[in-house]
């Protein structure tokens, strides 16, 4: 369930290419061919083809199935459907309070606990937090801290961006299979098996953040920018096509909306957007 913040509504909602989906990981032929669709080369391959002019024909279809907003005169200035894909926005929300924290990409979003033995019980799985970093020693340093995980559907906006104002002080990559990111893959422990880039920040207002992009099935490639230092809402990345998550890791005291407070006790995703208010610091 998706709570929707501007109707004020919980409604279902089917995602692209869920029969597809729902085949793989819930038969026993599907998960037959489960193995080779998690691959990176596949995913390779499917991004080259979305790269490609061949790609252009997808677009309209994808539009009118997803409801994206997009102007009539704009799809023919796309050269492929990634460069549909990534589009950017031409404006996100502002706001100077620099207490406010803000969702970081268009996503389904929830917030969890990260508890005194590192644990993290996001939906059905459950993950040592030193599994999904890969790194015992920065995992101790969020021991009792936040975990906010940005789920990106395939008809979200696909770019990503900072928190707040800072510095990076290092990146590493994983490399992992490319799982789904939807629900219905949660006893793969995706977080901690998928390929995904780690982003240690050193922030103005919220201290020493971590910012995970988490690949997932047909996506073609994480592709962050190359920047020593960053402004909020600054954009740090996007992701080629496929649904994908970004998870953030905070230490600093923050309390969420009233509305999403309520939503993530449901067990609901909450609909947010890129600069869109989500709680503020303590």
């Amino acid at each position: 369930m998706i709570y929707d913040r501007k109707e004020k509504h919980l409604k279902e909602q089917e995602e692209y290419s869920q029969k597809a989906v729902s085949f793989m990981y819930g038969t026993f032929v599907g998960r037959i061919l489960l193995r080779v669709a998690v691959s990176r080369w596949v995913s390779k391959l499917w991004g080259a083809y979305q790269s490609s002019r061949l790609s252009r024909r997808s677009i309209r279809p994808f539009v009118e199935k997803c409801g994206v907003q997009v102007e009539e005169e704009e799809l023919s200035r796309f050269k492929s459907f990634n460069d549909f894909f990534t589009r950017k926005k031409e404006v996100l929300p502002q706001t100077d309070d620099p207490g406010a924290l803000l969702s970081v990409a268009d996503s389904k979003m929830q917030y969890f606990p990260i508890t005194d033995d590192l644990k993290l019980k996001i939906k059905n799985s459950v993950y040592d937090l030193a599994d999904i970093l890969e790194d015992e020693k920065l995992a101790a340093e969020y021991q009792g801290g936040t975990c906010i995980v940005f789920r990106l559907c395939v008809d979200d906006y696909h770019r990503y961006h900072f928190l707040d104002d800072g510095k990076l002080i290092w990146v590493k990559k994983i490399k992992g299979a490319l799982h789904t990111v939807r629900p219905i893959s949660e006893k793969y422990r995706v977080y901690s098996r998928n390929s995904r880039q780690v982003s240690v920040l050193e922030t103005v207002n919220f201290g020493k953040v971590v910012q995970i992009e988490v690949g997932a099935m047909m996506v073609g490639k994480i592709c962050n920018r190359q920047v020593e230092t960053f402004k909020r809402m600054e954009e740090k990345g996007y992701f080629e096509f496929g649904g994908s998550t970004v998870v953030m890791l905070l230490n600093a005291p923050v309390k969420f909306d009233d509305d999403i407070i309520e939503m993530n006790a449901k067990d609901a995703e909450i609909q947010v957007h890129a600069g869109e208010k989500i709680g503020y610091l303590c």
